[in-house]
């Protein structure tokens, strides 16, 4: 098929802009000393040229000393710097917690009684609530500190504040208690307490009241609206007023009415990426309530799988700043920062704050169930890479007050590693941590019923813990690995917690897709450790086919590649077409109409100087150059863009694979060519439906991708269950079976047939790209016996011949259209214009030829027999039938 080029040493798109969302953070101070990458502007390329992960080199936590150490005769990988002890602050004493003792509180529990270490969070028993938590072995004490409602709103301390015995509240490092006869208006946290000592990795902060991990329910103070402040704390926290978990109760119950999943086979779906809030602000929305009636147009454009940027609780105040261009508020809109992992967002629910937020949770899941009542399906984009705590000078919400050197990658010093580039990494393969995202993403499955999950940065799933519990022969913290022969960071082949979720009885049945590299250049898309049933974001796809369609040399064979499914990424191990998941634009980087309307980004309204998102973007503004960006270009140019985003639904939907679809590019949604709009809670990142239902003003875009989805899905040779091979597909040129795999060759062309089980009624059908400027007269293939070629699409042609198989077109105006393309097709000839694509099919124009009417056997000869008397004389037999009329 040709060798693999990156054209003209262009860089791959970076499909995380990892800078975009800490750079304007209010917070940018404790995320700038974070162990930093090698670049965390890093492109799939760059990250691409690195298939080894680097060593991680951690800073100090002070300045290093003013004489640097000689250089190392060897290059060796760069050890952490000693920090300068006169720079080192004196650690505080650690508190003397109040002395409290356990009491009943009228109305609100009975006396407290020892519990249980299991479950994990606030849980109903038989009587009361029981509450467990993990802390790390250095924990001095827990006390559980419990608000009513109306106390937590007003920004008050704590109702009652439980202090746990740690000989009868403790059992090896989970603490717990029992609260018998436990109202269900009540809200909980903990402090912790412990020596503060960062060089040791240890953030006890008695002051703080924590987040439990587990909490299945998050209100934040008396917040319920979304984007709006709290009105109760003090000067300086009106973003981050205390978060609290709810308590469960025995009235929160859910109706499913016995709707359950469509559980589509992966090789079926066609994935929409959106973004809650983004589906209906434009409309005064932006709730869960709100998708509902626009379920029957994700149903009618195709769409069976929704997959939903991050609703696990964050705050979207985290970047609350004023944009110095725009006079707006920053906010993080997209939600890659999560504080609690167990819990939809609160405010994205109509019904946020009600019910100690229990109401949200049902909101959701009433959602799921319209979803799968629709045949749509669930997919949650996960982000267990990184959360929001920041790095070591980051907030203390949960996970770091409780055990920061347990739930985070951290370095000797205390420093952490950021292979996520956002402050910090989860310490996923740390059997502690890979318990506790095993048990988070079951309880999605079976609490909200989801279908699947997409695993943002997952390549930090398959690096190596650190471990402070078995420290190397340095006496710095291993992994536990092979005698920590195995470093902290690097790429396992059989990481612990892919393994645990490949193999569960529960997960191993999902969805399960990986964004399958990192911001620390592991760079994994084709190599990660899949078990048979990960499908992965196919960069690469997303990548060569910009380059082909743009017209770039050196791409035909690549192309083809990736029409097949890219088998030289995924035919090893035994993976299907199904499981690469192609697309052209995801959240991050232009829409498809920015990526054919701009040659360069105009982030000028993030209001940082333009500086920040990925400066490659593999498009083309279909001019003459970057003067012709946007509204500036000319009619030629702006016809051409429409007839540009034909050829890439046409490629995305006659490629073997699953097709992904971002956020109202179905109607070509433009954001000006702004490329990271992580920070815009405005019209970049709403959906505008008043164009996205019409037709006539998206050009009649939506309409082709809506007719090129049902073609793919009644299509069996589109949706192939082994990749292809030359007993189905043939490669053609501008004559048939003589491909064009030069390196100046801008034109790739194929016929396609399904001979598997239950496709015996397949179509051979005929796909033909024309990526160079000028028309190509093809020599079609002869179509099969009886068949004659049918026009289905044509990119070239003005809506709504673009595509001409359909039942929306006016009879007479189609039999006109048809007529002028017949004769064409019938010589075996068509002109495939510039810059356009072409897909036709054989349609079957003559009955079958009967099948043959098998041979009469030969009268077999009668076993011989004894004498017998004379047998009377043999009639004659009589004629032959004819076969019967067919």
């Amino acid at each position: 098929m040709g060798g693999r080029k990156v054209a003209l040493g262009q860089p791959r798109v970076q499909a995380k802009s990892v800078k975009s969302r800490v750079a304007i953070s209010s917070r940018r101070s404790i995320i700038s000393r974070a162990v930093q990458p090698p670049n965390q502007d890093m492109s799939e390329a760059e990250a691409l040229a690195q298939q080894q992960p680097p060593q991680p080199m951690p800073q100090a936590a002070a300045p290093p000393p003013q004489e640097a150490a000689p250089p190392p005769a060897e290059p060796a990988p760069a050890a952490p710097a000693e920090p300068v002890a006169a720079a080192v602050p004196a650690e505080p004493a650690i508190p003397t917690p109040p002395p409290l003792t356990q009491k009943p509180y009228p109305g609100l529990f009975d006396m407290p009684t020892a519990g249980t270490a299991q479950p994990m969070g606030a849980t109903l028993s038989a009587d009361g609530v029981n509450f467990a938590v993990y802390a790390a072995p250095e924990c001095l004490g827990v006390h559980l500190c419990i608000w009513k409602p109306e106390d937590l709103k007003a920004g008050k301390e704590p109702t009652v504040e439980i202090p746990l015995d740690p000989t009868t509240n403790r059992t090896g490092n989970t603490w717990h208690i029992h609260l018998p006869k436990a109202s269900d208006q009540m809200l909980y946290g903990y402090r912790i307490n412990g020596q503060k000592d960062q060089h040791k990795g240890h953030h006890f902060d008695w002051e703080n009241i924590l987040l439990d991990p587990y909490a299945k329910a998050v209100l934040s103070g008396d917040r319920k609206k979304y984007g709006e402040q709290s009105a109760m704390c003090q000067v300086g926290e009106e973003c981050w007023p205390q978060y609290a978990g709810a308590v469960p109760s025995r009235q929160d119950n859910f109706d499913w009415e016995g709707v359950t999943s469509p559980k589509y086979d992966l090789s079926e779906l066609c994935v929409y990426e959106c973004h809650v809030r983004g589906l209906t602000a434009q409309e005064g929305g932006g709730t869960y309530d709100d998708i509902i009636p626009k379920l029957p147009y994700f149903k009618r454009m195709g769409f069976n799988a929704l997959e939903l940027l991050p609703i696990h609780e964050f705050n979207e105040l985290e970047y609350y700043t004023p944009n110095p261009v725009t006079g707006e508020m920053r906010y993080n809109f997209w939600g890659y920062s999560t504080v609690n992992f167990f819990s939809p967002k609160q405010l994205y629910a109509k019904s946020a704050g009600d019910d100690c937020g229990r109401a949200a949770n049902r909101e959701f899941k009433t959602l799921v169930k319209e979803c799968h009542r629709n045949g749509i399906e669930v997919i949650l984009d996960v982000v267990f890479n990184h959360t929001a705590e920041g790095n070591e000078r980051g907030l203390s919400l949960s996970f770091r007050g409780l055990d920061n050197r347990t739930y985070y990658m951290v370095a000797p010093e205390g420093q952490f590693y950021n292979y996520s580039g956002c402050g910090n990494t989860f310490n996923c393969n740390h059997p502690l941590v890979r318990e506790f995202i095993c048990d988070c993403l079951k309880y999605w499955v079976t609490e909200y019923h989801i279908d699947g999950f997409r695993f943002d940065l997952a390549s930090i799933l398959t690096r190596a813990p650190s471990n402070w519990q078995t420290p190397n022969a340095e006496g710095h913290p291993g992994t536990g690995m092979e005698n920590n022969e195995i470093g902290v960071g690097e790429a396992l082949p059989d990481p612990p917690l892919i393994a645990a979720i490949s193999n569960d009885p529960i997960l191993g049945k999902v969805k399960l897709i990986a964004e399958a590299w990192d911001a620390g250049g592991l760079y994994q898309v084709g190599n990660f450790p899949h078990y048979g049933k990960w499908a992965e974001w196919n960069g690469r796809f997303r990548d060569d086919t910009r380059n082909f369609i743009r017209g770039f040399d050196g791409y035909a064979g690549i192309f083809a590649e990736c029409l097949c499914g890219s088998p030289t990424l995924y035919s090893q191990g035994g993976r299907k077409p199904h499981h690469t998941v192609n697309f052209i634009t995801c959240h991050d980087g232009f829409t498809l109409r920015d990526l054919v309307s701009y040659n360069e980004k105009h982030n000028e309204a993030n209001g940082e100087n333009n500086q920040d998102g990925e400066e490659s973007n593999l498009s083309w503004n279909c001019g003459l150059g970057p003067h012709e960006d946007g509204i500036n270009a000319t009619p030629v140019a702006k016809m051409l863009r429409d007839r540009q985003m034909r050829n890439f639904f046409t490629a995305l939907f006659v490629a073997q694979g699953v097709p992904m679809i971002h956020m109202g590019d179905e109607y070509g949604h433009t954001k000006g060519g702004n490329n990271n709009t992580y920070c815009h809670d405005n019209e970049m990142n709403w959906m505008d439906w008043g164009i996205a239902k019409d037709p006539v003003k998206n050009a009649g875009l939506s309409r082709f991708m809506r007719l090129m989805r049902a073609f793919k899905a009644r299509q069996p040779a589109l949706r192939l269950s082994e990749f292809p091979n030359e007993n189905n597909i043939k490669w053609h040129g501008h004559e048939p079976d003589q491909p064009m795999w030069d390196e100046t060759s801008r034109f790739v062309a194929f016929t396609v047939k399904s001979h598997e089980a239950g496709a015996e009624n397949s179509e051979q059908l005929y796909v033909a790209f024309n990526a160079h400027h000028l028309p190509a007269k093809v020599v079609l293939p002869s179509p099969p016996d009886g068949c004659a070629w049918r026009m289905v699409a044509d990119s070239a042609l003005q809506p709504p011949y673009d595509f001409l198989d359909a039942d929306d077109i006016p009879a007479q105006s189609k039999a006109a259209a048809e007529a002028m393309i017949r004769p064409s097709l019938a010589a075996n000839v068509y002109t495939v214009m510039d810059r356009a694509s072409v897909v036709l099919r054989a349609e079957r124009v003559a009955p079958l030829p009967p099948p043959p009417v098998p041979e009469v056997p030969a009268a077999t000869a009668a076993p011989a027999a004894a004498p017998a008397a004379e047998a009377p004389p043999a009639e004659a037999a009589p004629p032959p039938q004819a076969p019967p009329a067919q």
